[in-house]
């Protein structure tokens, strides 16, 4: 639908440019001839580019952007400071005097919460907008921002901006306020979908850029709604692609330096062909205000969770039901891997399909329908991909060898926290200890479990490699190198067995009141 803005550009362009600028001032260093320096000047001349402007790609894409107004009939919460870009209101406005900048500024835009006709006029004299009303009436308790995708009025935003809401209302860059209806949304990866009803109008919207042309160093422009100032447009460029800030197991952003405040949260980033190249979701900012490092969510993951979303309300994901965490170095040396990747096996959910197809803790996963898993989270977003009920091929690494196993996914269940991963790598509490045994080798105090399986950990060397690796009192062995333990000769013998094999590292399953994980320790000194 849009106009494509080709002759704009990318940073990588610049920089070639100045590369060639750098030459021509290093043969001037030299003493080269002046003819020769010319030449130089003059392929600088012809391929340095103009400065870019924005501002035919703003004029048309700025109308498919929209603010997004969330109410609730709650007071309006207070900063949760949790890195979000997401804009809350913080004090209420009745405690602001009517001459504060801030009042004034909301008013100015919209966002006064006092506008009781305003309420009114959406949700009737004797609905929620009234405030003698049973329920309370609505309150502005967050807003964001959101763009259309379709002509008949449907809105992607992000999940974190509609959460707490029970009324939103999309403001247009006219001013225009369309009340809008939440059609779903994905809380891992932090998108919504919101329909407005045009009554027949044709709402202008943008599409989805194809990932495999972005690149490091390209151009791109943010439009949102920061700080309640609708139409805000910042550009930067893609700063760096594939990001993992730990907000779930599907991370995958595009880092970017455009400025992103509170409230640009579900507005777009785009290209200079007007192509939303992502979501704008979050920021990394000790103040709280933008210092250029912001994230978006990539338009190849938003593009299928926004069709699912259209068309079920939700997203469909597939299931393996085993606890993986990642492969370290030490780990990988520990069970004989050449190195450090693929998603390690701490436990199969029992019933699942990974346990069903006979998937066991300790297997390492090292590649899907033959290609090469790269870490744990790499594994947990491509079974996502998947649809329930297909079949996956598994290559796996068990006791040495590899091995094949066939794996018919299932539909991730509505309260799992994690859909094929859960990364067990936090800090676990500790539970009371059960007796005392020393393998002082290790920093280990151990002592039999309450329940005979394990060896129950009851004392931990602060300066071991075991207090390092977060291994706690209260914690339990349930195996070493994937064998079975029950008492110390039992850890000694698999010990003095890896040495024997020339491992210097043994692979310790930690059970605690909150799952299960691996941990690789030395061994070198074990008797």
């Amino acid at each position: 639908m849009l106009k494509n803005f080709n002759g704009r550009p990318s940073l990588a362009t610049v920089l070639k440019a100045s590369t060639v600028a750098g030459i021509a001032a290093a043969v001037l260093a030299t003493g080269v001839p002046l003819e020769i320096t010319r030449s130089y000047a003059e392929a600088v001349k012809v391929q340095a580019p103009a400065v870019p402007s924005f501002a035919n790609v703003v004029d048309a894409v700025s109308p498919a952007v929209v603010s997004v107004r969330v109410e609730n009939r709650v007071n309006p919460v207070a900063d949760n400071n949790d890195g979000f870009a997401f804009d809350f209101n913080g004090r209420g406005f009745d405690d602001l005097p009517d001459d504060h900048p801030l009042k004034r500024f909301f008013r100015q835009f919209g966002q006064d919460p006092n506008d009781q006709q305003g309420h009114q006029r959406r949700f009737g004299q004797n609905g929620p907008g009234n405030p003698n009303g049973p329920k309370g009436r609505l309150r502005p308790v967050a807003q964001g921002s959101g763009f259309f995708i379709s002509e008949d009025g449907y809105i992607v935003t992000n999940n974190h901006v509609v959460s707490d809401g029970q009324a939103f209302v999309a403001v247009m860059n006219d001013g225009t306020e369309l009340d809008a209806k939440l059609i779903g949304k994905d809380p891992r990866t932090d998108l919504a979908v919101l329909k407005v009803d045009g009554k027949g109008k044709k709402f202008t919207y943008v599409n989805w850029a194809d990932d495999n042309n972005v690149r490091v160093g390209d151009w791109v422009v943010a439009v949102g709604n920061p700080f309640g100032l609708g139409g805000t447009v910042t550009a930067g460029i893609v700063s760096a692609r594939g990001r993992d800030i730990g907000s779930g197991p599907y991370d995958d952003y595009l880092q970017v330096d455009a400025a992103v405040n509170r409230g640009n949260s579900g507005g777009p980033t785009f290209n200079l062909s007007g192509e939303v190249v992502g979501i704008n979701t979050a920021i990394f900012s000790p103040s709280g205000g933008s210092v250029g490092i912001a994230f978006a969510i990539p338009a190849s993951t938003a593009k299928d969770v926004v069709a699912d979303l259209m068309k079920d309300g939700q997203v469909s994901r597939g299931w393996l039901g085993v606890q993986i965490q990642p492969v370290t170095k030490d780990i990988a040396e520990s069970i004989g891997l050449s190195e450090p990747s693929g998603a390690l096996v701490v436990a199969p959910q029992a019933g699942s399909p990974g346990d069903k197809a006979g998937m066991k803790a300790g297997d390492v996963v090292t590649a899907l329908n033959g290609e090469t898993i790269k870490d744990a989270r790499d594994l947990s977003r491509r079974i996502g991909a998947m649809q329930p009920g297909s079949k996956a091929e598994l290559s796996v690494w068990r006791a040495g060898k590899a091995q094949s196993l066939t794996v018919e996914l299932g539909t991730l269940p509505a309260d799992q926290k994690d859909a094929s991963a859960d990364d067990s790598n936090q800090p676990q509490q500790p539970e009371a200890p059960a007796s005392e045994k020393a393998l002082a080798d290790l920093g280990l105090t151990v002592g039999p479990s309450d329940d005979g399986k394990g060896l129950a950990i009851t004392g931990i060397d602060p300066d071991s490699d075991a207090a390092d690796k977060g291994i706690k009192e209260g914690e339990k062995i349930t195996s070493v190198n994937n064998q079975e333990v029950s008492t110390p000769a039992d850890v000694v013998k698999v010990l003095n067995q890896a040495k024997k094999d020339g491992r210097t590292r043994a692979l310790f399953q930690i059970q605690s009141s909150e799952g299960s994980r691996f941990v690789a320790l030395p061994i070198n000194g074990q008797g």
